[in-house]
C-alpha cells in the first residue's frame, strides 16, 4: 500500500496543479460576467481552496504514506479520505450530468479516467483502513 499512498500523492498534487488552467479552460471570464461581485469572488476562492486542499492530501500521502498505514490517527485518517473520496465518486456517477460528457470524445475520457481514479482511491484508503 506504501507505493498506491505515494501514486495517490503525486497525482493528487498534479490534480492539484491542473486548476490553474480552469478559468482559461472553462471560459471563466465570460462565464462570470453575469455574476455578481460576491459570487465570482467565492468561486475563486473556493477552486483555490479545493485545490490547495487536494494539494495537501496528495503532499500528505506522498510524504507521510509510513505514518498512514502504521499509526492509528493515520489509519483514521485513511477512513476519513476513503469515506471524503467515495462521496466524490458517487457525485460522478449520480450528480454530473451525464450531458457534460457524453458523445464528447475527451470528455468521455476525462470522465472515465476520474472515475476510475476516485474508485482507486476508495479502494486504497479503505483497505489501509480495514486492513490495519
Amino acid at each position: 500500500m506504501y507505493i498506491h499512498l505515494k501514486i495517490i500523492g503525486v497525482l493528487l498534487m498534479a490534480l492539484a496543479l491542473i486548476h490553474v488552467i480552469f478559468p482559461k479552460y472553462f471560459n471563466w471570464k465570460e462565464e462570470q460576467s453575469h455574476l455578481s461581485l460576491i459570487n465570482k469572488q467565492m468561486m475563486n476562492s473556493h477552486t483555490f481552496f479545493v485545490a490547495f486542499t487536494v494539494f495537501l492530501m496528495g503532499f500528505l500521502c506522498f510524504t507521510s504514506s509510513s505514518e498512514i498505514i502504521e499509526t492509528q490517527l493515520g489509519n483514521r485518517l485513511a477512513l476519513g479520505l476513503g469515506i471524503f473520496w467515495m462521496i466524490r465518486l458517487i457525485f460522478q456517477l449520480f450528480i454530473y450530468s451525464p450531458k457534460l460528457w457524453r458523445g464528447k470524445v475527451f470528455e468521455t475520457i476525462v470522465h472515465v479516467i476520474f472515475t476510475f481514479f476516485w474508485g482507486y482511491m476508495v479502494y486504497v484508503f479503505l483497505s489501509v483502513y480495514f486492513n490495519s
